[in-house]
């Protein structure tokens, strides 16, 4: 071992794998959950808003697919920004997205509590949410095979609800279930309804779609990542997106009549119990526990590389953000640190851990789509008919669409990212003294 070695992220993770990760950060089957208020929001049109979020995201998943084989390291959002744009944009930006991944295993942490604690009343909520958090950081430190393996295996539970779902809905609608017929246009257009309602949902159904670009993040341990994380990329935003189309348009044809749910909070426990009886709600009650396992233990990886990628190049204290245990090759002070903010779930409301999600997310996209035109269209000045559309039309849409979404988040979101992102804005004037110092750069090279 020569005099410079040190130890690195393992490129051990497959195409397969890096679309089960995504996947499991997406959680699809996040659809059942919250399929009750969002129909409502959509006033009986679910399956069309999820297809326009599916649309816009496409948009955002190619400008990302693009921009990895530029810049294949760990980073995500915060590589690409950095390198494309300036690296003070690039800090603001991963300091925005930091949002989303450090703060979601604390809501999967709080959602798994109400649910145990609704089932096991007698055990104190707080006893769920601190076994949870402290198994989920144990499975992040063992390293991301171990993690990517389990996610695996939670991630077939999840589509075995589907599969499930999907295949008592046909029988029951065959049996004059619900429409009582396998075709119908309602769940996608109902003339009745102001469309323009309808489409208010869709800033909240794109972070449905919320991790294909966490994806990314694993670049550095992806085999081959030029060419499989843009693969995994559209196959993650494919895959969900259609899995919620489907699964929205069943949902409604067993249940047509969704004013009627005695709580749309838990709307498809109603739903369930109608196609499938006691079997079919108990599987997907249980699927939904153990779900969030695998969402937090992809979002706490994803948020532990990110950190791990400031820290390398000083953006943050190296000896705590850029360290790499030399036994597991994982970033296990981060992976600590995410774990201690989840404990936030003790006490911190899941509106305003939303609304930060919500604001960074879409802050990121909308700067990623910006990338793609600063990096291909004017320096690399890839401006030829083809160039112009892959390379400047495209991705202006795509900045367009996520920009005018960010915009029309709440104000809770508005303000507490707001927040967020001034606290940034102080911190970057402070590492680069005033701007009189350029704010560390993520290096290309890999150590060796």
């Amino acid at each position: 071992m020569n005099q410079t070695s040190s130890p690195t992220l393992k490129r051990s993770l497959s195409l397969k794998y890096l679309v089960f990760f995504g996947l499991s950060f997406m959680c699809p089957t996040t659809l059942f959950s919250t399929y009750g208020v969002a129909v409502h929001s959509t006033n009986g049109m679910l399956s069309t808003a999820y297809f326009v979020a599916l649309i816009i995201m496409l948009f955002t998943a190619y400008s990302y697919a693009q921009l990895v084989k530029a810049f294949p390291n760990a980073g995500a959002a915060y590589t690409f920004t950095q390198k494309s744009l300036s690296p003070h944009i690039g800090f603001l930006v991963g300091w925005a997205i930091l949002l989303d991944y450090v703060f979601s295993p604390m809501i999967s942490s709080l959602l798994l509590g109400i649910a145990m604690k609704a089932y096991f009343p007698s055990i104190p909520m707080y006893v769920w949410i601190i076994v949870f958090i402290m198994t989920i950081t144990v499975v992040n430190i063992l390293g991301i095979t171990v993690a990517a393996k389990f996610n695996t295996a939670i991630l077939f539970l999840q589509f075995g609800t589907f599969t499930l779902f999907t295949v008592f809905s046909i029988k029951g609608l065959l049996n004059g279930l619900g429409a009582g017929t396998l075709f119908s246009a309602l769940p996608f257009i109902d003339s009745h309804i102001n469309l323009s309602n309808t489409m208010s949902m869709i800033p909240v159904l794109c972070f449905s779609f919320l991790g294909f670009d966490a994806v990314t993040t694993l670049s550095e341990e992806a085999k081959n990542p030029q060419k499989n994380i843009p693969r995994a990329i559209f196959l993650i935003t494919l895959i969900g997106g259609g899995l919620y189309i489907v699964g929205s348009y069943f949902l409604q044809l067993v249940w047509p009549d969704y004013h009627s749910f005695k709580n749309p909070e838990a709307a498809y426990m109603e739903i369930a119990m109608r196609v499938g009886g006691n079997f079919l709600m108990s599987y997907i009650l249980a699927e939904g526990i153990v779900s969030s396992f695998a969402s937090a233990i992809a979002s706490g990886t994803s948020a532990s590389r990110i950190l791990y990628a400031m820290g390398r190049e000083h953006v943050l204290p190296a000896k705590i953000f850029g360290y790499l245990s030399p036994k597991y090759r994982t970033p296990v002070y981060n992976i600590l640190i995410i774990g201690g903010i989840a404990f936030s779930a003790l006490f911190l409301s899941l509106t305003s851990a939303v609304s930060l999600i919500n604001f960074g997310a879409f802050f990121a996209f909308t700067f990623v789509n910006l990338s793609v035109i600063s990096h291909f269209y004017i320096r690399e000045k890839q401006r030829s008919l083809t160039g112009t559309i892959r390379y400047f039309i495209f991705p202006l849409i795509g900045a367009s669409l996520t920009g005018l979404f960010w915009f029309k988040l709440d104000i809770h979101s508005l303000i507490l990212g707001g927040v967020w992102l001034v606290l940034g804005f102080i911190y970057l004037l402070n590492i680069t003294k005033m701007f009189r110092l350029p704010p560390p750069k993520l290096g290309f090279e890999e150590a060796q």
